[in-house]
């Protein structure tokens, strides 16, 4: 019943967006630039990084904005990703049901993931019995980037629990990983502080960010400073295209990214329908090649053939973990009702090892193609090996893997 009141209040649904960035990386520069220029919108707040939750208040109070107009919303609970969501969810329901407002931009804390809070607006939550999308729709997912530590944060090769950052001692995310799933999903990238970076760097930066997510428009900034329209009202955001918009997934979907030559910037996708020897594929990702910076794909390992494997790379973080099975390891039944329902399957399906096959996006500065493609070639199972049972072969798992 609550909920029915609250939609006949709402004439229309609130837009929103996201503020999404790294600790540090200016994301509160950014709201209060916001709230300070809002051009006469009644703008509502959320936030939930408490470190900064004074100089907010503080802010809001000193701009004389009155309750009916700007709310400040203090979740006291942590990290939005890392709970049930309810608070937000409750919240913004809240907000939105008092139908005086025009806007809601909810500033997520440094270490949260992006797709949980985007989720939060696509579903109902039955628990709750809250549909937010009836309320209001999330018009732009938005992340901050610190231009001037970017590089080191991408290469420290720390966790959020070594830097002391993490939501519990069960975190165990790496800050090169959050970094990147925060640059992925975004449909705007606010590139900060280039003030205090030389502009060669800034533009090679800027080419690295859009051959990461070429779907994002970069914006360049220093100290939070932005026209408005960039990221309010911009009808960006799409949960499926923002799931897609990945540039390692867009390789894989045979959507090249065309290269940036002036940095040095480039793609491609490693295919080869023969499985890996997997301690010769081990070595080579012990020993992986500098000049690649992120790295996505599926790995047929000969030790595993019946397992599709995952390989994830972001820096020096590495991740390899199973991924389900192959339809060729499917029941036959199974497989061919899977094969009947998507047919384009077959286009690619080899006549003995099926769906069977390596695709490894890699993207680089200044990578040696050729000399990548010929390392992972040297990995592949020799015609000799070929013959022999592949289940007798030894499987090592370095310590990055995930068994």
């Amino acid at each position: 019943m609550h909920r029915r009141e609250g939609e006949n209040k709402v004439k229309k649904r609130i837009p929103v967006t996201v503020l999404s960035g790294y600790l540090g990386s200016g994301k509160t520069t950014v709201l209060n630039h916001i709230l300070k220029n809002r051009e006469e919108r009644k703008v509502a707040v959320i936030v939930n990084d408490m470190s900064e939750i004074n100089v907010d208040a503080s802010l809001i109070k000193q701009g004389g904005f009155s309750r009916t107009e700007e709310k400040l919303v203090e979740m006291q609970n942590g990290c939005i990703c890392c709970t049930l969501r309810e608070d937000l969810i409750k919240e913004v329901e809240k907000l939105a049901s008092a139908g005086d407002i025009d806007y809601i931009v909810i500033e997520s804390t440094g270490i949260s993931e992006p797709v949980p809070v985007a989720q939060t607006f696509t579903y109902v939550d039955e628990s709750l019995g809250i549909d937010l999308s009836a309320f209001c729709r999330l018009d732009t997912m938005v992340t901050v980037v610190d231009a001037n530590r970017f590089w080191h944060d991408f290469a420290s090769g720390e966790s959020l629990f070594d830097r002391k950052e993490a939501a519990d001692e069960t975190d165990t995310r790496e800050v090169v990983d959050l970094l990147i799933d925060q640059i992925e999903f975004a449909n705007v990238i606010v590139l900060n502080k280039m003030d205090l970076v030389a502009k060669k760097e800034i533009q090679e930066l800027k080419a690295v960010l859009q051959k990461l997510n070429p779907e994002a428009r970069i914006i360049l900034t220093d100290h939070g400073r932005l026209a408005l329209n960039e990221v309010l009202h911009t009808n960006l955001f799409n949960f499926e295209k923002a799931s897609q918009s990945a540039g390692w997934l867009k390789e894989l979907n045979n959507e090249h990214i065309p290269e940036t030559e002036e940095y040095g910037i480039s793609s491609f996708v490693y295919r080869r329908q023969l499985p890996f020897h997997p301690e010769r594929f081990t070595s080579w990702l012990e020993n992986w090649p500098i000049e690649v910076i992120r790295a996505k794909g599926f790995i047929w390992l000969a030790s595993r053939n019946d397992t599709a494997c995952i390989v994830s790379q972001a820096g020096p973080s590495i991740v390899f973990q199973g991924a389900g099975e192959w339809l060729a390891a499917y029941p036959e039944a199974e497989r061919e009702q899977v094969l009947q329902e998507e047919p384009e399957l077959l286009e690619r399906w080899h006549e003995e090892y099926g769906d069977r096959m390596t695709e490894l996006v890699l993207i680089g500065i200044s990578m040696d193609k050729e000399a990548i493609e010929q390392s992972l070639d040297n990995c592949l199972l020799t015609d000799t090996e070929q013959q022999e049972e592949w289940s007798a072969l030894k499987d090592p798992l370095p310590p990055f893997v995930t068994a």
